[in-house]
């Protein structure tokens, strides 16, 4: 049995491709800290979705995934094209990921937790 099907391993090449490419040849101030966390990929390779998260701060998040899924869609779609192997490449649809903010809040909350346990024991 294959350890990563086929949608797996084009994705995880996706997101190598895509860092690549906003890292050398965007030029966008606003796409600087932007990161690919993850890409999944339908299995007819007609669409795939990339989280990303910009660090350090995340509250212009919105406006990025606005960029990154209206005029510069198309050239990140071409620029796979020109890299990868693969007769069809996906539609991209960017969504910010939250999971990282999500963690540090239960990570906080679980300090504060921890804190007021601690203190009820002493």
């Amino acid at each position: 049995m294959k350890e990563f099907d086929r949608t797996e391993r084009i994705g995880a090449e996706m997101r190598r491709e895509l860092a690549a490419i906003l890292r050398d040849e965007v030029r966008d101030p606003r796409l600087q800290q932007v990161t690919i966390q993850e890409v999944r990929v339908s299995r007819d390779l007609s669409w795939a979705k990339i989280f990303f998260t910009c660090f350090p701060l995340d509250e212009a998040s919105q406006g990025q995934a606005k960029l990154l899924n209206g005029p510069l869609s198309g050239f990140l779609r071409a620029q796979l094209a020109r890299r990868m192997l693969l007769r069809i490449i996906p539609q991209l649809h960017f969504e910010h990921d939250e999971s990282i903010a999500r963690g540090e809040h239960l990570t906080s909350l679980i300090d504060v937790a921890m804190g007021s346990v601690s203190e009820e024991a002493d």
